[in-house]
């Protein structure tokens, strides 16, 4: 057997649904006095997939403590005979899980699921994230009067935001901080929750829907301060620039800002 006819084959058996290999895999590996080839086969491949289980769990605690250690186990399994590990780094395995859940299970249980897996997968994309140049308070202060009309800013590469249906930001803290876990439910108005990383921590806070329509005016439509200041002129009046500013300061402080000057 070819060198790349093996590599194939052994990976057929590992990623196959059993755990008995065929004969011309085990005719070219060589056993040992006290384990046969078929025996060690079968270890290695139950532990490929409790390494990949092992990894989900790490990845996605709320949804394991969620569903209990069962029936985590068998979406887990599922997962991994639809979508096997197809990068040499395990830490982008769970990649796909939430759009899993949702092809896998009827909406009444994928919906709330699949949010949670979406929040739990973005505190791995913030804080493996490049951390990027963030402007500080000091570079704000520096700004020159002339300056602040035309300022436009860009998220910073660990500032990530989750739109929420659900209270999944309850239920991941409640895991977080060992509290008692609540089911899930509809929040009466969707919630926008920020995830960000800063000094090597993760960190999330939910925003009220005016400062998330704020952050997403600045950061994704291109708005200057000067725009910013004359939408909320209508709702507060004298007071816009100092409730804009206000905000921008929190921004910065929290390190989810950039300079864009294109």
């Amino acid at each position: 057997m070819r060198l790349k006819d093996w590599q194939q084959a052994f990976e057929g058996y590992l990623t196959g649904e059993s755990s008995m290999a065929n004969i011309e895999l085990i005719d070219s590996l060589i056993g040992s006095p006290t384990l046969n080839v078929a025996t060690g086969l079968a270890i290695y491949h139950n532990a490929y997939r409790a390494r990949l289980q092992e990894v989900l769990r790490g990845d996605f605690p709320a949804i394991w403590h969620w569903l209990g250690d069962i029936e985590f186990e068998r979406l887990a399994d599922a997962y991994i005979r639809r979508f096997p590990s197809d990068h040499y780094n395990l830490r982008w395995f769970g990649k796909g899980f939430e759009a899993f859940i949702r092809q896998h299970l009827v909406p009444e249980q994928s919906a709330p699921l699949a949010e949670l897996a979406r929040l739990e997968w973005t505190f791995t994309l913030a804080f493996d994230a490049p951390p990027g140049t963030p402007l500080t308070l000091q570079d704000m202060a520096r700004l020159q009067p002339e300056d602040w009309p035309t300022l436009r800013l860009r998220p910073s590469p660990t500032m990530h935001r989750v739109e929420c249906a659900f209270n999944s930001g309850e239920l991941w803290r409640a895991v977080k901080e060992q509290a008692a876990f609540a089911g899930s439910a509809v929040l009466d108005t969707p919630r926008t929750i920020m995830i960000w990383r800063a000094e090597m921590i993760c960190h999330f806070r939910s925003l009220e829907p005016s400062e998330s329509t704020a952050l997403n005016r600045m950061t994704q439509e291109g708005w200057s301060f000067a725009d910013l200041c004359a939408d909320l002129a209508a709702s507060h009046g004298e007071e816009a620039p100092l409730q804009a500013a206000t905000w921008l300061k929190q921004w910065v402080h929290d390190g989810w800002l950039e300079r864009h000057d294109s």
